[in-house]
């Protein structure tokens, strides 16, 4: 079973006629130097039924959540006072020993995500559900921004901060934030500790969440981006990985490189809302008649 030991990266339908949000309204910086890359990658969309999108902590950069240990970054938290580090006080091990600490600094971890709106790139993957037969979208990210922006086919890998659930019994609940919450919190059936349906530091991923990722990519997917990922856990790189061993285009949306950089078809060295939405407008204007 996969383990969480190295990094986790937790880190809203637009038409026309809405408002643009997040990430949208600051430019298109660098895209118009990207023309006929964009050009490619649309002709690629142009014959595909079946994408993947695999993403991490760089697609909600642009809602304002820098990525991995980046200053404001979810889990740049200040364990000084503790002397321990990010890796340990959000750990399994610690929460079963002293579940107050690592609840002190789950709070910090969801303030820096409380108001945070998704942003450009969350919301061309959800409106691209729409229009093709299938997509899916794998994601790192514990923010909940993929699912705020309206998709529904996400698996979220590392959970989501806002779920809940009673280290007990099957008690679960969804909250918006934690504001109202009693650390730590307790089951109001059993009065068991709740956490958040997370993987910590040192846990493995839920088999539910592993078995749903294999389920979908036992069915090949025509095309498959990864956006926004350092791609260093093995789970997060396979699918590039058997997309390019089948022949299947592979797209790569991010400022740096990663460890999937020199196998993908197409690289493009932008940030994810511009460049998301960069080629959805081209594809929309290609393909006037399917969307």
């Amino acid at each position: 079973m996969e383990t969480a030991n190295q990094q986790l990266s937790p880190t809203v339908d637009v038409s026309p006629d809405i408002p643009a949000c997040v990430g949208y309204e600051q430019g298109m910086d660098g895209v118009a130097d990207y023309h006929d890359t964009i050009d490619r990658i649309v002709k690629l969309l142009a014959v595909s039924r079946n994408i993947l999108f695999v993403t991490g902590a760089g697609i909600s950069a642009d809602s304002g959540l820098p990525t991995y240990r980046g200053s404001g970054s979810v889990y740049n938290i200040d364990c000084a006072e503790d002397g321990l580090c990010v890796e340990r006080v959000l750990s399994g091990d610690l929460f079963d020993d002293r579940p107050e600490l690592t609840w002190k600094y789950l709070l910090q971890m969801e303030r820096t995500c409380r108001g945070v709106r998704h942003n450009r790139a969350h919301e061309v993957i959800a409106e691209m559900e729409r229009r093709f037969e299938r997509v899916w979208t794998l994601t790192q990210n514990v923010d909940g921004l993929h699912r705020a922006a309206g998709a529904r086919n996400v698996i979220d890998v590392h959970g989501d901060l806002h779920d809940l659930r009673c280290t007990r019994c099957r008690y679960r609940e969804t909250v918006a934030d934690y504001s109202r919450l009693r650390v730590p919190p307790r089951c109001p059936g059993c009065t068991s500790l709740l956490r958040p349906d997370i993987v910590l530091f040192g846990e493995t991923l839920t088999p539910e969440k592993l078995m749903m990722m294999l389920i979908e990519l036992d069915t090949a997917f025509d095309m498959v981006f990864t956006i926004g990922t350092s791609s260093i856990f093995p789970y997060v790189a396979e699918p590039i990985q058997m997309a390019v061993e089948l022949g299947r285009p592979t797209v790569e949306i991010n400022p740096g490189l990663s460890e999937v950089s020199d196998i993908v078809d197409i690289r493009l060295p932008l940030r994810a809302a511009p460049a998301l939405d960069a080629i959805w407008l081209a594809y929309r204007q290609s393909m006037p008649c399917r969307v």
